[in-house]
Formats: structure tokens, sequence, C-alpha cells
């Protein structure tokens, strides 16, 4: 996969799952187009689920346009993504990833996000939903900035 992400939890063998690696290595390595192409048409993005500063309404960005606007407002701005799952559980169309990604900033500043994303595919095996659990207020206050030297 890629070096920006550990995985140590469960692996067997489930769509959602292959999909949630796949979506974790687009995210890591910048890759845009490769990221959106995970997703059905329709498909609909919440992160963090509820209203944010990423997501004023709540409502979440919806269609491949809407998801593309969101890494676009978003995740273009950091450097970098790693991440760390530690258990994942897949079953029926779904997976849930316990994960802690490190966002990578310019000039050393870097945040952890933890959270629970589930990921919902298709027959396809095409992200239907992506729901990624998490609390705004906890992820700003890891924040830390490079120091002068």
């Amino acid at each position: 996969m890629t070096a920006a992400v550990t995985w140590l939890a469960p692996d067997a063998d489930h769509p959602a799952r292959w999909a949630a690696r796949l979506s974790m290595a687009a995210v890591a390595e910048g890759r845009r187009d490769d990221w959106l192409a995970l997703f059905a048409p329709d498909a609909l993005v919440e992160d963090p689920v509820g209203p944010s500063m990423l997501d004023p309404d709540g409502a979440g960005h919806r269609g491949r346009d809407g998801i593309g606007r969101f890494w676009d407002a978003n995740m273009a701005a950091a450097r970098g993504f790693r991440f760390r799952v530690t258990d994942s559980f897949a079953n029926g169309p779904c997976c849930a990833n316990v994960t802690a990604i490190t966002v990578l900033f310019g000039g050393g500043a870097a945040m952890t996000v933890d959270c629970v994303i589930v990921y919902t595919v298709n027959a396809g095996g095409l992200i239907t939903s992506l729901r990624a659990h998490w609390e705004p207020d906890r992820a700003a206050a890891t924040m830390t900035a490079r120091r002068p030297e």
C-alpha cells in the first residue's frame, strides 16, 4: 500500500475494508482523482459527522463534485497525512476503523485526529458513504508547530 498507512488492525478480506485501505492510501499520497474514483456517483462524505468548521450545516458533501470541492477546500491545504489504524470491524456492506490521522502542515506543524471512520460500499465495491466521527476541538488541541531554531 503505502508507508503512510500503518495497519495494526484485523485485516481479513472484506470489500469495505479494501475500499477504506485504498481511500487512506490515495489521501496519504495526495492522489485526488484516484480518491474520487473510489466513490459511487451519489456518495456522501461526512468528515466530521455533523456541523463543523469544515461543514457548517452538517449536511456532508454529496457526489463526486461535492466530494472534490471538499478535497480542494480542506485536504489540499495539508502537506500530508499519516494514518494509523488500530482496530477494524467489517460486517455487511460496512467497515468501521479506529484510526489516528496525523495531518501535516507547512512549517512543521501537525495535528492528530483520533476518529472512527465508517465506510459503506455498494455491490461493486464503490464507497457510498464515508462517515468520520471525530471532535474538532479535541483535534485542534493537538496542534503543534515547529519551534524556531
